[in-house]
C-alpha cells in the first residue's frame, strides 16, 4: 500500500462561508485524529497547508491559487491531488477516498 498524502488547506481567518464551522486548523487537527484511529498502524501523511504562505510544491501552490481566485472554499482537503471536501468537508466521503487507496477501517 502507498503512503497516501493528505493536504488541508486554509487560513487563520473563516471563509466568509464558513460561519459557525470550525476553523481550518481545527478541521485539520479533527481529520487527523479522526484518520489516525480509523486506519491504526496505516502509514499516511497529513499536513496543515496556510494559503497565506508561498508554497515551494507546485502542485500545492495551484491548489492555493485556486482557493485565493475563489474556485475552492476552505478548509480544503486534498487526498494524493484529489479534492474530496472543502469548507464543511464530510468524513465519509475522505473515509471512500481513502479506502480506494488501500486503506482499511480497523473500528468494528
Amino acid at each position: 500500500m502507498k503512503k497516501v498524502e493528505i493536504s488541508v488547506y486554509g487560513a487563520e481567518v473563516l471563509c466568509p462561508s464558513c460561519v459557525n464551522l470550525p476553523s481550518a486548523k481545527e478541521t485539520y487537527e479533527w481529520l487527523d485524529a479522526a484518520l489516525k484511529r480509523k486506519y491504526e498502524n496505516q502509514p499516511f501523511l497529513i499536513t496543515y497547508i496556510d494559503i497565506d504562505e508561498p508554497q515551494k510544491d507546485e502542485e500545492k501552490q495551484k491548489f492555493v491559487q485556486k482557493i485565493l481566485d475563489d474556485e475552492y472554499f476552505y478548509p480544503l482537503v486534498v487526498i494524493d491531488g484529489v479534492v474530496v471536501g472543502e469548507g464543511s468537508p464530510r468524513l465519509k466521503k475522505i473515509y471512500e477516498q481513502m479506502e480506494l487507496h488501500g486503506y482499511v477501517s480497523q473500528l468494528t
